[in-house]
């Protein structure tokens, strides 16, 4: 996948974006929201594996760029039935606060739709995360589901969740 907004660009994540994507994902402070307060603990060969198994119909994992500098990574991966769920990270602190997530989500959704044809997208946030509530229900997901106390964090600490899903009618595109 390679997309393009104006200064925002979405690719497919390659063997180069290892090292990247590992210290993000050993970073406690990116991978908090998502249960893991003190990183993944994934070593640089472990990523350029998983990215060996990524494929335009199983999933990806995608790299956001913004006038050249990466901010973050994405990813969709498909689940059957022509559903995708979907994740995304503001990975560098200075590029969060922008608009970059909600008009970079709205680029992959536009291609899961038109370009993939997918004819739903799923995607779940820590409930605490209302920041990206308030993306995600711009962009037109609709709220399915609250998990309360659904999983415990690397710390023990109980975590719940909001799921959503997207159709393509109830898409708002703000690229």
């Amino acid at each position: 996948m390679l997309l393009q907004n104006r200064e925002l660009v979405i690719r497919n994540a390659a063997a180069g974006d290892a090292s990247r994507l590992c210290n993000w994902w050993n970073d406690g402070s990116v991978m908090a929201h998502a249960g893991f307060p003190e990183g993944l603990g994934t070593t640089v060969e472990e990523v350029k594996q998983g990215l060996l198994k990524d494929s335009d119909e199983a999933g990806r994992r995608l790299i956001m760029e913004a006038d050249a500098e990466p901010l973050g990574e994405m990813n969709y991966r498909n689940v059957g039935n022509k559903i995708a769920e979907i994740g995304i990270k503001i990975c560098e602190p200075s590029k969060q606060e922008k608009g970059y997530g909600t008009r970079l989500l709205a680029m992959l959704v536009h291609a899961l739709f038109m370009d993939l044809g997918y004819g739903k997208i799923i995607l779940d946030t820590n409930v605490n995360n209302s920041r990206a509530q308030h993306v995600y229900e711009k962009l037109g997901f609709h709220k399915i589901r609250v998990n309360k106390d659904a999983w415990k964090d690397q710390l023990g600490e109980w975590q719940s969740s909001v799921d959503y899903e997207l159709e393509m009618k109830d898409f708002v595109d703000y690229r």
